[in-house]
């Protein structure tokens, strides 16, 4: 942006997607407070994979090497049967797949991913970050959007009242702010799917069991991923299930401490293989799985002066593994926007949201209907296994997303 004049961007999140949003507004010219209510900025969870698309964005920002100094970067797309563990086909990733988009596929455990965001956005000028601190309200007026903040005690700054250009919610799935844009919006609502995740470190795993391939089990109403993560020294594993019908769902919506019995008779029926790294793990960790229906159009990611990006805007089952790689190609196409001159901010984020609307509503529908296929019995599992055989390689790959 040219010339002297710069506008104040309020992000309320300071999670992936806040972070990547931060990052996006400074470079295109914008000052940036970022809002996250927790009392530090860190990240909880387990591993996460980042497709091409979004791992070019992070080349572009100048993240590359931050990326390859905590990421795996596996060489293969193993998609088994979870019965028997017969393999169904196999995607070669690697070094053919970064020839053919231009970034690698890589696998990361979630807090590394913020931390090479976090200290990109730290580094940066012209961003303050605000821990422990909540945004409550937000309203726009005119030219400016108002929120009023719930600060810690002890912050130097005790002003509740906070002005600035515009604001980007990226405070996530239960975003407390979205139904003050979208005052007829309705809260996420449960699928009856459960994940269960655990990391398990690989020099203390058998041989056998070690990998730096992303392994897919497809079973009768569930499915189980592992892949490398820390560099390789680490293996994610999450097992995703469906509740029986009538079930009621486990308290705690994320990150709640799971049982291994429980587990256990998840994988009752599952191969040896992958029982014996559910029986290897030292802990699990549950999340009830939660979305939206897909967007019907762009409304639902820009209001006046206010943009939504990420899972505040759309969130999705992780059926597609691409939660954080649309929240990072959100805030690259907010950059994109926010850098137009001579545009007003209305139409920039009216852009931005006419933008995104239609890919993120593909890849929500896309991952719908993986949790389909991938959980599937009967006829549908047998047509499932013969086009995987047949077809795989192209099956499997996906031009229209990480092209």
């Amino acid at each position: 942006m040219s010339g002297a004049f710069r506008q104040d961007m309020l992000i309320a999140g300071g999670g992936i997607g806040g972070l990547a949003a931060a990052i996006a507004c400074h470079r295109a010219g914008w000052r940036v407070r970022i809002f996250e209510q927790a009392p530090g900025f860190a990240e909880v969870g387990a591993g996460l994979q980042l497709g091409p698309n979004a791992g070019r964005i992070l080349q572009d920002w100048g993240l590359g090497e931050a990326l390859a100094a905590v990421a795996a970067f596996p060489q293969a797309l193993q998609v088994r049967r979870a019965a028997s563990h017969q393999s169904l086909a196999t995607l070669p990733l690697g070094a053919a797949f970064k020839a053919r988009y231009g970034a690698p596929y890589a696998t990361l455990h979630r807090a590394d991913l913020h931390a090479l965001l976090f200290y990109a956005v730290r580094g940066a000028g012209d961003t303050v970050l605000h821990p422990g601190t909540r945004i409550e309200t937000l309203r726009s007026q005119g030219p400016t959007v108002a929120v009023r903040v719930a600060r810690p005690a002890d912050a130097a700054d005790t002003s509740p009242d906070v002005e600035g250009d515009a604001l980007v919610l990226a405070d996530g799935v239960w975003s407390g702010l979205r139904a003050q844009c979208l005052p007829h919006d309705m809260p996420p609502q449960a699928t009856g799917h459960l994940a269960y995740r655990t990391l398990l470190p690989q020099a203390d795993l058998p041989a056998a069991l070690r990998s730096d391939e992303v392994t897919v089990w497809l079973g009768h109403r569930l499915h189980a991923v592992a892949y490398p993560v820390r560099r390789g020294e680490w293996l994610n594993l999450v097992v995703l299930a469906e509740a029986a019908a009538g079930a009621q769902p486990p308290a705690g919506r994320w990150n709640a401490p799971a049982d291994p019995d429980e587990v256990a008779r998840v994988l009752a029926q599952a191969c040896g293989p992958l029982r014996a790294l559910q029986e290897a793990a030292p802990e699990w960790r549950r999340w009830m799985l939660c979305d939206r229906p897909p967007l019907p159009g762009p409304d639902g990611m820009a209001v006046g002066r206010i943009a939504l990006l990420g899972d505040a805007a759309h969130p999705m089952l992780p059926y597609l593994a691409q939660g954080a790689g649309m929240a990072i190609e959100d805030a690259a196409e907010l950059q994109r926007m926010l850098a137009m001159e001579g545009v007003e901010v209305p139409l920039q984020l009216r852009r931005y949201a006419m933008h995104r609307w239609q890919r993120v509503a593909r890849v929500q529908r896309t991952a719908r209907r993986n949790a389909r296929v991938f959980h599937a019995r009967g006829p549908v599992q047998w047509g499932r296994d013969v086009a995987l055989r047949l077809l795989g390689p192209r099956l499997l790959d996906q031009p229209w997303l990480y092209g």
